[in-house]
């Protein structure tokens, strides 16, 4: 090897599918609620009423379960992002999962409410949750080291 020369290394990434699938739950969990909460403020927003979403014909289990695979997807990210910048702690996790959302999440919704010119309340109702389960994920993949 040449002299002076820096050797990069690559930090591994270990992945904890347990860790991965209890966060995605947990933001899955999070959004029922939140969604609940914010029900009226989110179908003023999106022009829709409930009689309209219950007899739209989409089948709820295909929601559900692109719900559910998109907050792995996400948690996944989350916890490589997590391992590459850094000792895996749940703060490191939450904050990277805060970093991401205000990267890509934030941002993405800012300009398509713009241009779709959505109202502000939704997308408050909209980003606020991600935000939030973002970091519920951040935190626990965070926190739940894959053991060696």
């Amino acid at each position: 090897m040449a002299v002076g020369v820096p050797v990069l290394q690559m930090a591994r990434v270990r992945h904890n599918y347990l860790a991965i699938v209890v966060a995605a739950i947990a933001c899955f969990l999070l959004e029922a609620g939140w969604y609940s909460a914010f029900m009226n403020t989110w179908l003023n927003g999106i022009g829709r009423t409930m009689q309209w979403l219950t007899s739209s014909g989409m089948n709820p289990a295909i929601q559900y379960a692109t719900a559910l695979a998109m907050a792995a997807l996400m948690a996944t990210a989350i916890s490589c992002v997590t391992q590459l910048t850094g000792k895996q702690t749940a703060l490191r996790g939450i904050k990277v999962a805060a970093l991401l959302w205000a990267g890509f999440e934030m941002t993405t919704f800012a300009t398509e409410y713009v241009f779709e010119v959505r109202p502000i309340s939704l997308f408050f109702v909209n980003a606020g949750y991600w935000l939030f389960g973002m970091m519920l994920m951040g935190a626990i993949v965070g926190a739940w080291k894959k053991k060696a």
